[in-house]
């Protein structure tokens, strides 16, 4: 377990380091950060308004 921990930790600094150094790398992460951000913004919009239209739905019955 020890090991896992150390490779993960020296692996996260290597990764860090080859993204800190290289302008394509960065781009490409904040693009594909940008991009899992849209996802996640449409996915809980469409969330919040299957959530409203029960409520309201519930409302007509009651």
């Amino acid at each position: 377990m020890e090991k896992f921990i150390i490779g993960l930790a020296l692996g996260m600094a290597g990764g860090a380091l080859i993204v800190a150094n290289s302008k394509k790398t960065r781009a490409f992460v904040r693009m594909s950060q940008d991009e899992l951000k849209e996802k996640v913004d449409a996915y809980i919009d469409e969330k919040l308004e299957g959530f409203e239209t029960g409520k309201k739905q519930e409302k007509g019955k009651a």
